[in-house]
């Protein structure tokens, strides 16, 4: 097979006021890796390169030359394995997880018929996943209409952003909701994006009575309070930016030996394309560490790859995969989401033209 491979370009435009701890954002911008074999370009694969602006490794002013280097160098791919054996270190530098993650879903996709089938399991065949739901940073009425919103669409997880705020009226919002619904009926996970510094102990002390399931990241990555942090929060700790450049087994084993923590949240976006995070997991399930998977702001076209990705594991807990309707012209795909799971609708039908 003599491969052939384009990119272009696509920004997205949120419906909403869409905020984080690290500020606000109007847009998110993707790149597109088109895949064929020169013998029949009728057939092709797609993949998404979406890297965050002050979270990517990757989100660098010349992003797009070594992606075009990238794209230059696919036509001398040779033997390409299956995955997780798809090894693209000869084409993509060290750091570019967005690249990687774009690579591999093209390749994929185009070995599977370029169908937008990246892996063939269930969810293709229409299982559906539990996914939390997303309740993003704002006003304390706006995310409580977020929340009500959830709850009448029968999510029984909702994740919050928290630490772009004041605490006291995020921790308004955490009792609004426990007023109204139990552990029992409603499991809580907050995202800090690192935005706790050296109150974080107390922070997380105060948070311990609404019964939260996790708290992503607490402090900056890297920091060697981490280690503490993990040991004696009463909240759970999730990591998440902290895996971010830990690209080698050797590397990944030894940080979470370290630090333990109860569960990891990957991003193949952040974390390696989707060969680095079927490695965390393989690291994480050998230190007894729970964990799920996330999409980083992706179109559809990356959701879907990121679906099928979880779907090749026995899932114990809701993932965060409730993206796709943030944008206001997202690709028209197959994939929708009710009762508080996404799935595919038989029938329906992918529409990317904009990326042929």
């Amino acid at each position: 097979m003599a491969l052939q491979a384009s990119s272009s370009k696509k920004v997205f435009k949120f419906n909403f006021r869409a905020r984080t701890s690290r500020g606000p954002m109007q847009d998110k911008t993707s790149w597109f890796i088109k895949i064929w074999d020169e013998k029949d370009p009728r057939i092709f694969g797609i993949g998404e390169c979406g890297p965050l602006p002050g979270l990517s490794f990757d989100a660098i002013p010349d992003f797009e030359d070594f992606l075009a280097e990238t794209i230059r160098k696919i036509p001398s791919l040779r033997n390409v394995g299956a995955f997780p054996y798809l090894s693209l270190h000869e084409i993509i530098p060290s750091g570019f997880s967005s690249i990687t993650f774009g690579v591999e879903t093209a390749i994929l996709d185009l070995f599977n018929g370029g169908k937008r089938i990246i892996f063939r399991n269930d969810f293709v065949s229409g299982m559906p996943i539990s996914i939390n739901g997303l309740i993003w940073m704002g006003e304390r009425e706006f995310m409580i209409r977020q929340i009500d919103q959830k709850i009448a669409q029968g999510f029984k997880c909702i994740k919050l952003k928290v630490g772009g705020l004041d605490f006291d009226q995020e921790c308004e919002v955490l009792s609004y909701i426990r007023k109204r619904y139990s552990g029992e009926y409603l499991t809580i996970r907050l995202d800090a994006n690192g935005a706790f510094r050296e109150d974080a102990i107390s922070r997380l002390q105060a948070l311990e009575k609404f019964d939260i399931h996790s708290i992503e990241q607490p402090i900056p990555p890297n920091l060697p309070q981490m280690e503490e942090l993990c040991r004696i929060s009463p909240v759970p700790v999730a990591l998440d930016e902290e895996l971010i450049g830990k690209e080698t087994h050797d590397v990944k084993v030894k940080l979470l030996t370290r630090l333990r923590p109860q569960f990891v949240v990957l991003k193949p976006t952040l974390h390696g394309g989707l060969s680095g995070c079927a490695e965390w997991i393989e690291v994480a399930k050998h230190l007894g560490i729970d964990w799920w998977i996330t999409s980083a702001l992706e179109s559809n076209i990356g959701l879907n790859a990121i679906c099928q990705f979880a779907a090749n594991y026995r899932l114990s807990t809701p993932q965060g995969l409730g993206t796709g309707t943030i944008y206001t012209h997202n690709i028209d795909s197959p994939l929708a989401i009710g009762e508080g799971k996404i799935f595919i609708v038989r029938g329906r039908r992918w529409n990317i033209t904009d990326l042929e």
